[in-house]
């Protein structure tokens, strides 16, 4: 007969290694039990402490540990509202296993969104296991104050910090912490370019696809100057000594959360010469210091159409021109001009072309050749609309527009013909997380359309000089 000791010890070892019974869709990851809404989807697993108190503009800090099981059924606090808001998301197939995995990064402009806002499943009925995540967004991301640590950073950072989770936990959930593919648009697309070329990630993924957010994208400034989304921390630092109206870093931790969210404006472009980002990346793209992994790189025939139904009225031909000199100068507004003419009507029209070839297409081809990508180029010609109350506009393949053909977004989802291009798109996604080739020869650029298109001349000689 067994002595009591020895059965009190055999019972606490089952007790501390057994998954709890009564959860089929319970997990067991680093910090403790999560549990699901089923076997297949967990949302709002924490990756890091919260960022708040000390924490706030704090390098991401480990998860105190749980006891019992958590339950991971609805996502956590989006960045944009709450301080709070550093989880992710875990979507999986039944009964998966060593599966290929994909990291998804959201856009907004690094000041809005959430990994929740986009629905998986088309992925993961391919076999892919797929995480979306949540990072600081706005001041609470990349405000700067001399003698912070990480400074102008911390959103990029989280990143980092959640593609650590990925590694340490994926296996958990039938992925491959070995074939893992980092993905993002706009300016997650951004945020996927900068990890490839920050030192601190290397190996944490093993793929990469850029959706509209090559490193170089750029927006016109005026005398032929092109205003890039990367700042300089120095500079991030001294705005947050002029923005703040704080002495020291402890003034700063007592600002509430209003305050912050107040300073947002100001503090969206993430810093360089930081721990997380050492250097500019279009720097570091030009000069070879990037991992040599697959790239999978592409945009929107027509990205800027969105913005200029936005921003600029109907313009007719004087109209058009004088945008392109206070964007440009007066010399380069004229061969620009020669390039784009105008059309009669509203030449909205060809502004959209060259400042959708200036921002996108030709930074992403730039970036091809630096990575020898495989590229893409989204051109259907009439994809559902996915931002509200647009005026009526000729939008075409506009900024965003592949995301329903990709991920459930917004509301809208692909229908007849489109269905047949998103199950293309999906299919050309997971071979490439699969195997690092989509499908098509790297020297091609794929035309993403249920119809034949007219190619596009994009005139990049025009943009690289």
């Amino acid at each position: 007969m067994r002595s009591t000791s020895t059965t009190l010890i055999a019972a606490v070892l089952v007790a501390a290694t057994a998954v709890p019974a009564h959860a089929a869709g319970t997990v067991r990851i680093d910090t403790g039990f999560v549990s699901g809404t089923d076997q297949s989807s967990f949302q709002g697993i924490p990756y890091a402490a919260p960022p708040v108190g000390e924490n706030r503009w704090r390098d991401p800090q480990p998860v105190t540990p749980w006891q019992g099981v958590r339950k991971a059924d609805k996502p956590g606090p989006r960045c944009e509202d709450a301080e709070d808001c550093l989880y992710l998301n875990v979507t999986k197939p039944p009964k998966a296993a060593n599966r290929p995995v994909l990291v998804w990064i959201h856009g907004g402009s690094f000041t809005s969104g959430a990994g929740s806002d986009y629905g998986v499943d088309q992925l993961v009925r391919k076999g892919s296991v797929v995480v979306t995540i949540n990072y600081r967004l706005g001041a609470f991301g990349y405000f700067g104050f001399p003698g912070l640590a990480g400074s102008g950073a911390f959103g990029l950072r989280d990143q980092q910090a959640a593609l650590e989770w990925v590694r340490r936990n994926i296996r958990q959930f039938g992925g491959d912490p070995r074939n893992v593919t980092l993905f993002g648009a706009s300016a997650g697309g951004l945020s996927t370019c900068a990890q490839l070329t920050s030192p601190r990630t290397r190996g944490l993924f093993h793929r990469a696809i850029i959706q509209s957010g090559p490193c170089q994208f750029g927006t016109p400034a005026g005398q032929n100057n092109v205003q890039h989304v990367w700042a300089k921390r120095e500079d991030v630092e001294r705005a947050g000594v002029q923005a703040s109206g704080c002495a020291d870093v402890a003034c700063l931790r007592r600002l509430t959360v209003e305050q912050v969210k107040a300073l947002t404006p100001q503090f969206s472009s993430p810093a360089y010469d930081t721990e997380a980002l050492p250097e500019n990346p279009i720097t570091a793209l030009r000069e070879g210091r990037f991992h040599r992994i697959p790239v999978l790189a592409g945009t929107a025939r027509d990205e800027f159409s969105v913005f200029a139904a936005m921003f600029y009225p109907v313009l007719d031909a004087a109209g058009y021109e004088q945008a392109l000199v206070e964007g440009f100068g007066t010399a380069k507004a004229q061969r620009i001009l020669a390039a784009y003419p105008p059309r009669g009507g509203d030449e909205r029209v060809p502004l959209t072309a060259a400042l959708s070839d200036m921002t996108s297409f030709c930074p992403t081809a730039e970036l091809r050749a630096q990575t020898r990508a495989f590229g893409y180029e989204f051109a259907e010609p009439h994809p559902p609309m996915i931002f509200p109350d647009m005026p009526d506009f000729p939008y075409g393949a506009y900024h965003g527009s592949e995301l329903p053909f990709l991920l459930r977004y917004a509301g809208v989802e692909p229908a007849g013909k489109q269905q047949a291009l998103s199950d293309e798109m999906v299919e050309a996604w997971t071979r490439f997380a699969r195997t690092g080739r989509p499908g098509w020869a790297r020297q091609d650029v794929r035309i993403l359309a249920t119809e034949q298109v007219a190619p596009a001349d994009h005139r990049c000689d025009l943009w690289a000089s």
